[in-house]
């Protein structure tokens, strides 16, 4: 693990390159010289087969030119000495003037046995052209072929007997040609777009992998965030979107740091907090015992709410590690719940501000009554506030409405309100620790406390749309499943 960690953190501190063959630019270049050599195999196959055509053509016309002045010459027959000339002038064994109703051996000496192959050019399709190319270039060399052809727009046809060698030759050394030529072309090719993506790519690319890395090393450093380029192609966007990031993220390493700060100071206090709370919860303890009216009236109260911060001072550490104790369930009468949270908002008579309680009697709710006391109070306290800053002289009466009702195993709970309402701007982080405020120096950390008691018990709770002005959250809580074997012996007794 040590090994691991000591080998990231030298990536991070050191830019690695990749060498010239391993990276994109290497990988391109060789790409592209394939690619163009492919391309160029797609134009050698049909060129190749033309030329062997041509190569035949040419090689008909000259026994054609030579076949027109003997048989010019009639009654003539060639001596040995002369056939074998013109024999060797135009390649052949044989050369034959064919006409409708008549043959004229024009040349032959040394004539085959057999003849291996015939090809009439005249007749030849493409597909037949390729083929036959291709079966001299791998299996020619010491076949025996016959070609023949017309003799321009007359109805006279040439024909020539002879050894496919030198054909074969030709072919090799066109082939050889075209395949060097194709090469340069292709290494000019590839060097052309190598350059060009080069410049407009890979460099590019290289540079945000550099500013990543050292980045990475970094992080706090505000000199390390990429200056984009500008342009609206995409490695630009890619840039711009880049150094957004980095600048969020900057932003949100300082406020984690901040945090973590906030977190240190508040653990120093909540220990002197503890302590003065647990002399205070003693002195209210002792309260209980004075035989006053007014105290006995109000000491319930003040004994709930001490033993409340108590607890809540204990759990601060809790929270600061990201995370809550597991709920302690059980079913909790909820009007008494939110009567407490009434009695803990302390509403001024004078705010004008009327809290209802619109829940049935006897209604339960399968929950730790802790954390939903918070959540609720979280939830209404948030409302009060919203209320006494809401200035605006509407008439419409000043109600925060707490409701309830049970459908079937889930506990729907709803904290209605006549207040301004949300603003927009709080409602893109609801939810967020200090970003989802409503309200200048709120903190937002009420709505986060309660999204996440509530989810701890596989609930819901949003912000629900309403008609009328202000907000109201809607807080669903199920019940927990039964295990089956206590539901079997629920159902015998």
């Amino acid at each position: 693990m040590t090994a691991e960690l000591t080998e990231t953190t030298a990536l991070q501190r050191q830019p690695v390159r990749a060498g010239f063959f391993r990276g994109l630019s290497g990988k391109l270049l060789f790409l592209t010289v394939i690619f163009v050599m492919l391309a160029e195999v797609l134009i050698f196959v049909p060129s190749v087969a033309n030329m062997r055509i041509r190569w035949m053509e040419d090689r008909l016309n000259t026994a054609a030119a030579a076949g027109v002045v003997v048989d010019g010459l009639q009654d003539v027959q060639l001596s040995r000495p002369l056939q074998e000339e013109t024999l060797m002038a135009t390649g052949t064994k044989a050369i034959v003037l064919r006409r409708k109703d008549e043959s004229r051996l024009i040349a032959a000496v040394d004539m085959p046995p057999e003849i291996d192959a015939q090809y009439d050019v005249a007749a030849m399709t493409p597909i037949s052209a390729i083929r036959d190319a291709f079966d001299t270039l791998l299996f020619g060399g010491d076949k025996i072929i016959r070609i023949y052809g017309p003799i321009g727009e007359s109805d006279a046809i040439i024909e020539v007997v002879m050894e496919d060698a030198s054909l074969r030759k030709a072919m090799l050394v066109y082939s050889r040609n075209v395949f060097f030529l194709s090469l340069a072309i292709s290494l000019f090719t590839a060097a052309l777009i190598f350059l060009a993506i080069n410049r407009l790519m890979i460099a590019p690319i290289r540079s945000m992998t550099t500013n990543m890395q050292e980045f990475a090393a970094e992080p706090s450093n505000p000199a390390r965030v990429l200056e984009p380029v500008p342009g609206r192609d995409e490695l630009s966007i890619a840039g711009q979107h880049l150094s957004a990031m980095q600048q969020q993220l900057q932003k949100t390493l300082k406020q984690q740091k901040n945090l973590a700060d906030l977190g240190l100071a508040v653990s120093k206090i909540n220990h002197d907090m503890r302590n003065i709370l647990a002399s205070a919860q003693l002195i209210s303890d002792r309260l209980a015992d004075v035989d006053d009216p007014i105290v006995k009236r109000f000491a319930p109260t003040l004994l709930r709410t001490i033993d409340r911060a108590v607890g809540y001072t204990t759990e601060v550490l809790s929270y600061g590690r990201t995370t809550e104790p597991d709920p302690h369930r059980r079913f909790v009468e909820l009007r008494p719940l939110v009567s407490d949270v009434g009695e803990m908002l302390a509403i001024d008579p004078n705010t004008g501000i009327e809290f209802q309680i619109q829940i049935p009697d006897g209604l339960q709710v399968d929950a730790d009554s802790e954390q939903l006391f918070r959540v609720v109070h979280n939830i209404c306290r948030n409302a009060v506030q919203a209320l006494m800053n809401d200035h605006a002289d509407s008439g419409a009466a000043r109600l925060i409405s707490v409701s309830a009702l049970r459908t079937g195993s889930v506990v729907s709970i709803s904290v209605d309100d006549t207040g301004p309402g949300m603003p927009p701007k709080a409602r893109e982080h609801l939810f967020t620790a200090f970003r989802g405020s409503a309200r200048s120096g709120g903190t937002g950390l009420g709505l986060a406390i309660a999204r996440e008691l509530v989810l701890a018990h596989g609930g819901t709770i949003a912000l629900v749309e309403k008609a009328t002005p202000g907000t109201l959250f809607r807080i669903e809580l199920p019940d927990r499943p039964v295990p089956l074997d206590a539901f079997r012996s629920k159902a015998r007794h």
